[in-house]
């Protein structure tokens, strides 16, 4: 059984965790995590694992 996002409750597909001050007990989808970032850091955010072809 595949993990599911501990705020939108889809399955999650890539896991990311959510920092400790967040105040989430379990895993993120990527979308999850990209909204708690720009929510708690304001500003551009580039992303380090995305592949460049």
């Amino acid at each position: 059984m595949k993990e599911k996002c501990s705020l939108c409750g889809q399955e999650i597909k890539l896991r990311y965790n959510p920092m400790e001050k967040w105040g989430i007990d379990g895993p993120l989808c990527g979308k999850c995590y990209s909204n708690k970032v720009n929510e708690h850091y304001p500003g551009d955010h580039i992303r380090v694992n995305k592949h460049l072809d």
